[in-house]
């Protein structure tokens, strides 16, 4: 039996693989330039996180695998803040969560997710809402995702319109609580910590009959079913679980006592969304810059693609909507931190971004010709994962019914 030949000294391949996953930084318009030194070692300590994970996530997202150990490895190196302002958390400046979104995005879109899941929405609703006692038990481990955490809201039937909510929370007689219903799309929901279920009170003639509260449950506990969702065309590196809920039974103390209506589900929400417009970014700059990089590898008719005059348009199509997804981030960052963002220009910067991700990552693909679709050149992975950004977090209609009523004065949601 021989060994593998040269393929690369056959006729007709003098090339047998491209070189185009490089990080080249692209900032045509200097937008992250003057990051402050703090900022900037948090950047790195990302990049540097990418660059040692990278290669095993590719081959753990071919094969629809979850690596534990790769997600905790986020937690230890303090990249899970996602810019949650509580004492007892390492405080990332808005721009700082945002790069470590975008870079982590940039090498991996699964991994992008397990910040947005395990420190968006699951780490921010214990830090908002949870009790003090809460807090002290769990803020830490899952801030260190030495415990896997969930945030369960969507529904089977329920998803833009998760404020239809079915799943039901009624007292029982001890004092405790009873959960029942079922929650789907739930990333971690099946990986053996604590899910934050989002759940309408069932309870005639108390005051809080039909509000929306929050409950911290252990995935342990009896009744509670997390089935991981197979079958996925995108952000296969992470599972998200179809839940039931099947008459949980859940101590009096299991209620996030901040959490008391729909709103607040929303407060959550409308934080993540800044991270979805970083995470887009991400992706977007992976893709131009394995464009960009192919173009200039690339022979065809006796000279590289760049040469072409047609790529180069593509290029400059490209980089034109990179530079403005940029400019959104950027100032994004600098109203949150100034105090001044308000939920819906986040909706705006999620809108733009997601929308120009996908520009971005088809004219890539169509660049790379048939080389666009093997995962070693990237382009098709980040392709499929931007789907999944476009939808979750609120979808592109839901966020154009948000600006619209905010710039009309009129709602238009049915």
């Amino acid at each position: 039996m021989g060994t593998s030949p040269d393929l690369a000294a056959f006729p007709g391949q003098s090339v047998s693989s491209y070189d185009v996953t490089g990080r080249l930084g692209t900032d045509y318009y200097a937008v992250f330039a003057d990051i402050p030194a703090e900022d900037r070692a948090v950047w790195e300590r990302a990049q540097a996180y990418i660059d040692e994970v990278g290669p095993a996530m590719r081959a753990a997202w071919d094969a629809a695998d979850y690596p534990m150990d790769i997600a905790r490895r986020l937690g230890a190196l303090d990249l899970l803040n996602d810019g949650i302002d509580h004492p007892d958390l390492t405080r990332f400046s808005p721009l700082a969560a945002g790069l470590v979104n975008m870079e982590v995005s940039r090498g991996d879109g699964s991994l992008g997710t397990v910040i947005a899941v395990q420190g968006g929405l699951a780490l921010r609703t214990l830090a908002l809402f949870g009790s003090p006692a809460q807090q002290e038990t769990w803020l830490a481990p899952i801030a260190r995702a030495e415990v896997p955490a969930a945030f369960a809201l969507t529904e089977p039937d329920h998803g833009s319109d998760s404020v239809s909510l079915e799943t039901t929370a009624r007292r029982a007689d001890d004092g405790g609580w009873v959960l029942r219903g079922a929650k789907k799309w739930i990333g971690n929901g099946a990986a053996g910590g604590v899910t934050f279920v989002w759940a309408r009170v069932d309870d005639e003639g108390a005051d809080d009959h039909a509000a929306v509260r929050c409950f911290l449950v252990e995935q342990s506990a009896p009744g509670y079913i997390g089935t991981v969702i197979t079958g996925k065309g995108a952000l296969r590196g992470i599972h998200q679980a179809h839940i039931t809920l099947d008459d949980v039974p859940l101590p009096a103390d299991a209620v996030l006592p901040g959490a008391r209506t729909f709103r607040d589900a929303s407060t959550v929400l409308y934080s993540t969304r800044s991270g979805v417009a970083w995470s887009a970014l991400g992706h977007a700059t992976a893709c131009y810059e394995a464009a960009l990089q192919y173009a200039q590898q690339r022979t065809q008719f006796g000279k590289p693609l760049a040469r072409f005059q047609m790529v180069q348009e593509r290029l400059a199509q490209m980089l034109e909507e990179l530079t403005a997804m940029q400019l959104y981030c950027r100032h994004l960052a600098d109203l949150e931190a100034s105090g001044g963002l308000r939920p819906t220009q986040a909706s705006l910067a999620k809108y733009h971004n997601t929308r120009a991700a996908r520009r971005i990552a088809a004219t890539a693909r169509d660049l790379l010709g048939g080389n666009g679709i093997l995962l070693e050149n990237g382009v098709i992975q980040h392709m499929a994962d931007i789907e999944a950004i476009h939808t979750y977090e609120g979808t592109e209609s839901v966020q154009a019914l948000l600006i619209g009523r905010d710039i009309t004065g009129v709602s238009a949601f049915a």
